[in-house]
Protein backbone atom coordinates (compact mmCIF):
# COMPACT_ATOMS: atom_id res chain seq x y z
CA UNK A 1 0.00 0.00 0.00
CA UNK A 2 1.69 3.76 -1.09
CA UNK A 3 2.24 5.76 1.93
CA UNK A 4 -0.42 7.99 3.61
CA UNK A 5 0.78 11.15 1.03
CA UNK A 6 -0.09 8.98 -2.00
CA UNK A 7 2.92 10.53 -3.75
CA UNK A 8 5.79 8.02 -2.34
CA UNK A 9 5.09 5.30 -5.63
CA UNK A 10 4.46 8.03 -8.35
CA UNK A 11 5.37 11.41 -9.47
CA UNK A 12 2.95 14.42 -9.75
CA UNK A 13 0.51 14.85 -12.21
CA UNK A 14 2.17 17.04 -14.98
CA UNK A 15 -0.82 17.78 -17.29
CA UNK A 16 -4.73 17.86 -17.58
CA UNK A 17 -4.82 14.06 -18.67
CA UNK A 18 -2.64 12.79 -15.53
CA UNK A 19 -4.74 14.31 -12.95
CA UNK A 20 -7.52 12.92 -14.61
CA UNK A 21 -5.80 9.93 -14.47
CA UNK A 22 -4.85 10.49 -10.49
CA UNK A 23 -8.66 11.51 -9.58
CA UNK A 24 -10.15 8.72 -11.70
CA UNK A 25 -7.53 6.29 -10.11
CA UNK A 26 -8.59 7.45 -6.57
CA UNK A 27 -12.34 7.84 -7.52
CA UNK A 28 -12.06 4.30 -8.48
CA UNK A 29 -10.30 3.48 -4.88
CA UNK A 30 -13.01 5.33 -2.74
CA UNK A 31 -15.92 3.86 -4.82
CA UNK A 32 -14.65 0.40 -3.79
CA UNK A 33 -14.18 1.11 -0.10
CA UNK A 34 -17.76 2.30 0.06
CA UNK A 35 -19.23 -0.70 -2.35
CA UNK A 36 -17.86 -3.40 -3.08
CA UNK A 37 -15.25 -3.69 -0.15
CA UNK A 38 -18.08 -1.90 2.49
CA UNK A 39 -17.75 -4.70 4.81
CA UNK A 40 -13.84 -4.69 5.38
CA UNK A 41 -13.95 -0.57 4.99
CA UNK A 42 -16.60 -0.30 8.13
CA UNK A 43 -14.34 -3.16 10.26
CA UNK A 44 -11.05 -0.94 10.16
CA UNK A 45 -13.09 2.09 10.70
CA UNK A 46 -12.60 1.27 14.56
CA UNK A 47 -13.79 4.14 16.66
CA UNK A 48 -11.67 3.34 19.69
CA UNK A 49 -8.53 4.25 17.17
CA UNK A 50 -7.55 7.46 16.63
CA UNK A 51 -8.53 9.68 13.94
CA UNK A 52 -8.69 7.93 10.72
CA UNK A 53 -8.80 9.48 7.10
CA UNK A 54 -9.89 6.99 3.74
CA UNK A 55 -7.42 7.41 1.44
CA UNK A 56 -7.99 6.82 -2.28
CA UNK A 57 -4.69 6.08 -4.53
CA UNK A 58 -4.06 6.60 -8.16
CA UNK A 59 -3.33 2.93 -8.87
CA UNK A 60 -7.12 2.14 -7.39
CA UNK A 61 -6.34 1.20 -4.08
CA UNK A 62 -7.56 2.18 -0.76
CA UNK A 63 -6.23 2.68 2.68
CA UNK A 64 -7.69 3.53 6.04
CA UNK A 65 -5.08 5.38 7.94
CA UNK A 66 -3.76 7.82 10.30
CA UNK A 67 -3.20 11.59 8.64
CA UNK A 68 0.18 12.54 7.54
CA UNK A 69 2.25 13.90 9.92
CA UNK A 70 3.99 17.16 7.94
CA UNK A 71 2.63 20.65 8.84
CA UNK A 72 0.68 21.82 6.65
CA UNK A 73 0.94 18.62 4.59
CA UNK A 74 2.11 17.69 1.29
CA UNK A 75 -1.21 17.42 -0.30
CA UNK A 76 -5.02 17.87 0.56
CA UNK A 77 -5.61 14.96 3.24
CA UNK A 78 -9.36 13.75 3.81
CA UNK A 79 -11.19 14.38 6.64
CA UNK A 80 -10.02 13.10 9.53
CA UNK A 81 -12.16 11.13 12.23
CA UNK A 82 -14.45 9.64 9.87
CA UNK A 83 -14.32 6.37 12.44
CA UNK A 84 -15.87 8.06 15.07
CA UNK A 85 -19.43 8.89 13.84
CA UNK A 86 -19.24 5.23 12.52
CA UNK A 87 -21.67 3.73 15.69
CA UNK A 88 -23.16 6.96 16.34
CA UNK A 89 -25.22 6.74 12.57
CA UNK A 90 -27.27 4.90 10.65
CA UNK A 91 -24.94 3.15 8.76
CA UNK A 92 -25.73 4.02 5.53
CA UNK A 93 -26.37 7.87 6.38
CA UNK A 94 -22.34 7.58 7.76
CA UNK A 95 -21.17 6.16 4.38
CA UNK A 96 -22.98 8.53 2.36
CA UNK A 97 -21.40 11.26 4.86
CA UNK A 98 -18.30 9.78 4.04
CA UNK A 99 -19.24 9.72 0.11
CA UNK A 100 -20.01 12.99 0.35
CA UNK A 101 -16.74 14.47 2.02
CA UNK A 102 -14.48 11.89 -0.23
CA UNK A 103 -15.96 14.07 -3.41
CA UNK A 104 -14.66 17.18 -1.62
CA UNK A 105 -11.14 15.44 -0.95
CA UNK A 106 -11.20 14.38 -4.80
CA UNK A 107 -11.79 17.83 -5.73
CA UNK A 108 -9.38 19.52 -3.66
CA UNK A 109 -6.93 17.07 -4.61
CA UNK A 110 -7.39 17.78 -8.56
CA UNK A 111 -7.31 21.34 -8.21
CA UNK A 112 -4.16 21.32 -5.68
CA UNK A 113 -2.62 20.04 -8.66
CA UNK A 114 -4.48 22.16 -10.97
CA UNK A 115 -3.16 25.36 -8.99
CA UNK A 116 0.48 23.56 -8.69
CA UNK A 117 0.69 23.81 -12.46
CA UNK A 118 -0.70 27.29 -12.69
CA UNK A 119 -3.69 26.00 -15.10
CA UNK A 120 -5.36 28.99 -16.79
CA UNK A 121 -9.12 29.46 -16.52
CA UNK A 122 -10.34 27.31 -20.16
CA UNK A 123 -7.93 24.39 -18.80
CA UNK A 124 -9.33 23.99 -15.28
CA UNK A 125 -13.10 23.80 -16.71
CA UNK A 126 -11.84 20.97 -19.74
CA UNK A 127 -10.34 19.15 -15.95
CA UNK A 128 -13.69 19.70 -14.15
CA UNK A 129 -15.47 18.68 -17.59
CA UNK A 130 -13.59 15.67 -17.33
CA UNK A 131 -13.78 14.96 -13.72
CA UNK A 132 -18.13 15.80 -14.20
CA UNK A 133 -18.31 13.25 -16.53
CA UNK A 134 -17.79 10.36 -13.65
CA UNK A 135 -20.44 9.73 -11.24
CA UNK A 136 -19.45 11.32 -8.23
CA UNK A 137 -18.68 8.58 -5.53
CA UNK A 138 -21.89 9.78 -3.23
CA UNK A 139 -24.02 8.64 -6.41
CA UNK A 140 -21.88 5.63 -6.70
CA UNK A 141 -22.72 4.83 -3.41
CA UNK A 142 -25.99 5.80 -3.50
CA UNK A 143 -27.22 3.83 -6.59
CA UNK A 144 -25.11 0.70 -4.83
CA UNK A 145 -27.12 0.54 -1.40
CA UNK A 146 -30.21 0.95 -3.25
CA UNK A 147 -29.38 -1.64 -5.30
CA UNK A 148 -28.78 -4.03 -2.41
CA UNK A 149 -31.75 -2.51 -0.62
CA UNK A 150 -33.42 -3.85 -3.37
CA UNK A 151 -32.01 -7.46 -4.10
CA UNK A 152 -32.54 -8.37 -0.44
CA UNK A 153 -36.20 -8.12 -0.85
CA UNK A 154 -35.85 -10.50 -3.88
CA UNK A 155 -34.02 -14.03 -2.59
CA UNK A 156 -32.70 -16.89 -4.47
CA UNK A 157 -32.16 -14.67 -7.60
CA UNK A 158 -28.42 -14.83 -8.96
CA UNK A 159 -29.12 -12.93 -12.11
CA UNK A 160 -26.83 -10.52 -13.34
CA UNK A 161 -26.65 -8.02 -16.40
CA UNK A 162 -23.57 -7.72 -17.88
CA UNK A 163 -22.60 -10.99 -18.66
CA UNK A 164 -18.72 -11.81 -19.88
CA UNK A 165 -18.83 -15.51 -21.36
CA UNK A 166 -21.22 -18.34 -21.78
CA UNK A 167 -20.67 -21.45 -20.17
CA UNK A 168 -18.85 -23.11 -22.88
CA UNK A 169 -16.55 -19.87 -22.98
CA UNK A 170 -17.86 -17.98 -26.01
CA UNK A 171 -18.08 -14.65 -25.46
CA UNK A 172 -20.90 -12.53 -26.15
CA UNK A 173 -22.33 -8.68 -26.32
CA UNK A 174 -24.25 -7.83 -22.99
CA UNK A 175 -27.48 -7.25 -25.46
CA UNK A 176 -27.19 -10.79 -26.55
CA UNK A 177 -26.58 -12.30 -23.15
CA UNK A 178 -29.43 -9.82 -21.47
CA UNK A 179 -32.39 -12.19 -23.57
CA UNK A 180 -30.57 -15.62 -22.09
CA UNK A 181 -30.17 -13.78 -18.22
CA UNK A 182 -34.38 -12.63 -18.92
CA UNK A 183 -34.86 -16.68 -19.68
CA UNK A 184 -33.07 -18.10 -16.92
CA UNK A 185 -34.25 -15.72 -14.34
CA UNK A 186 -37.52 -13.22 -14.78
CA UNK A 187 -37.59 -12.44 -11.00
CA UNK A 188 -34.58 -9.65 -10.53
CA UNK A 189 -32.64 -7.71 -13.07
CA UNK A 190 -29.30 -6.80 -10.38
CA UNK A 191 -27.92 -3.67 -11.88
CA UNK A 192 -24.29 -4.14 -11.39
CA UNK A 193 -21.73 -1.44 -10.81
CA UNK A 194 -17.80 -1.53 -12.80
CA UNK A 195 -15.61 -2.27 -10.18
CA UNK A 196 -13.30 0.41 -11.86
CA UNK A 197 -15.17 3.27 -12.14
CA UNK A 198 -18.28 2.64 -9.71
CA UNK A 199 -20.43 3.10 -12.92
CA UNK A 200 -23.95 1.37 -13.08
CA UNK A 201 -24.81 -0.73 -15.76
CA UNK A 202 -26.73 1.29 -18.72
CA UNK A 203 -25.80 0.27 -22.37
CA UNK A 204 -26.76 -3.04 -23.46
CA UNK A 205 -23.92 -2.39 -25.93
CA UNK A 206 -21.14 -2.03 -23.93
CA UNK A 207 -18.64 -4.82 -23.36
CA UNK A 208 -18.28 -6.04 -19.82
CA UNK A 209 -15.92 -8.66 -18.02
CA UNK A 210 -16.05 -10.78 -14.85
CA UNK A 211 -13.33 -11.29 -12.83
CA UNK A 212 -13.01 -14.98 -11.87
CA UNK A 213 -11.50 -14.22 -8.70
CA UNK A 214 -13.18 -10.94 -6.96
CA UNK A 215 -16.64 -11.62 -8.96
CA UNK A 216 -16.60 -8.17 -10.04
CA UNK A 217 -17.47 -6.87 -13.12
CA UNK A 218 -15.51 -4.68 -15.14
CA UNK A 219 -16.41 -2.42 -18.20
CA UNK A 220 -14.25 -3.73 -21.01
CA UNK A 221 -12.50 -0.44 -21.47
CA UNK A 222 -11.70 0.10 -17.95
CA UNK A 223 -9.92 -3.03 -17.67
CA UNK A 224 -8.27 -2.64 -21.45
CA UNK A 225 -10.00 -6.10 -22.53
CA UNK A 226 -11.76 -6.39 -25.81
CA UNK A 227 -14.59 -9.01 -26.82
CA UNK A 228 -12.18 -10.57 -28.83
CA UNK A 229 -9.51 -10.48 -26.30
CA UNK A 230 -11.64 -12.00 -24.10
CA UNK A 231 -12.46 -15.36 -26.16
CA UNK A 232 -8.86 -16.30 -25.36
CA UNK A 233 -8.99 -15.79 -21.85
CA UNK A 234 -10.15 -18.93 -19.87
CA UNK A 235 -9.64 -17.25 -16.15
CA UNK A 236 -9.66 -13.52 -16.09
CA UNK A 237 -8.03 -11.84 -13.27
CA UNK A 238 -8.80 -8.36 -13.03
CA UNK A 239 -5.68 -5.47 -12.28
CA UNK A 240 -7.09 -5.09 -8.95
CA UNK A 241 -6.31 -8.96 -7.83
CA UNK A 242 -3.24 -9.05 -10.06
CA UNK A 243 -1.81 -6.29 -8.31
CA UNK A 244 -2.74 -7.98 -4.76
CA UNK A 245 -1.11 -11.19 -5.68
CA UNK A 246 1.89 -8.90 -6.71
CA UNK A 247 2.22 -7.01 -3.49
CA UNK A 248 1.33 -11.40 -1.39
CA UNK A 249 4.73 -12.05 -3.65
CA UNK A 250 7.16 -9.41 -2.96
CA UNK A 251 5.91 -9.38 0.90
CA UNK A 252 7.43 -13.23 0.93
CA UNK A 253 10.13 -12.79 -1.69
CA UNK A 254 11.20 -9.50 -0.25
CA UNK A 255 11.45 -8.36 -3.74
CA UNK A 256 9.64 -4.87 -4.67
Amino acid sequence: MEAASGSSSSRNPTTIEEIFRDYKGRHAGLVRALTHDVDTFFAHCDPDKDNLCLYGYPNGSWEVTLPTENVPSDIPDPPLGINFARDDMDRKDWLFAVAIHSDSWLISMAFFYASWLSLNAADRDRLFTLINDLPTVYEAVREWLAVQDKSSEVSGSKSRIPLKRSRDGQSKSTSNMLEESDAENEEEHKVTLCGSCGEAYYNGDEFWIACDFCQLWYHGKCVSVTPTMAEKIDTYKCPFCTQKRTKQYSAVTGWI
